[in-house]
């Protein structure tokens, strides 16, 4: 199998998966921007998710272009790992609507580590594949600290939203922000 089939495959279902998510979104019954404001939970969650899904798409295309052929085992890894993303749409939704209580918030954190779990042994399987002038052993060094932190931070906010689901939220916030930029680990080192 190619990877431009993989690659398609793995389009398709991110904009199911974003469309899944935005169908949640539902307006309020008044007409006035006050009717808006008690909607900062939903609106929060929506964002964190979109970003995240984003996220995910972007590193996803820059790994893939590192990948000579598709092997049964990456195939697999990226059915689990998009199985795992998949689920954003009902944690989003079960945390927006519960107004980021405790336990959808972990929930939704636990979620974070699992799809980084996935991530992890996708792009382990990719650099395995990967040319080594393409990424650096040092650039995958630092790939794989970087996904490991995120893992390690997912953790933490899935812990912390039991007692400070605010505290949970901001801390799935910062563990993003490591993955904005994936093609500064495919040029370092070169």
């Amino acid at each position: 199998m190619t990877t431009e089939r993989v690659s398609a495959f793995s389009d398709g279902m991110i904009a199911v998966i974003i469309t899944i998510l935005a169908l949640e979104l539902k307006a309020p019954e008044e007409a006035s921007l006050a009717a808006i404001l008690p909607l900062w939970p939903t609106a929060a969650s929506y964002l964190l998710s979109y970003l995240f899904i984003a996220i995910i798409w972007v590193n996803h295309h820059h790994l893939l272009h590192l990948v000579r052929f598709a092997s049964p085992r990456l195939i697999w890894i990226n059915f689990a790992h998009l199985f795992l993303v998949s689920l954003l749409p009902f944690t989003t939704a079960w945390m927006a609507r519960t107004d980021l209580a405790p336990v959808p918030v972990a929930v939704y954190a636990g979620v974070f580590v699992l799809v980084n779990v996935a991530y992890l042994l996708f792009e382990r399987e990719v650099f395995v594949q990967a040319d080594a002038s393409a990424v650096s052993h040092h650039a995958r060094h630092i790939a794989r600290r970087r996904t490991l932190g995120g893992v390690a931070l997912f953790a933490l906010a899935a812990v912390t939203a039991s007692a400070l689901p605010l505290l949970g939220f901001l801390l799935i916030c910062c563990a993003l922000a490591l993955y904005l930029r994936p093609e500064a680990l495919v040029t370092h080192g070169k």
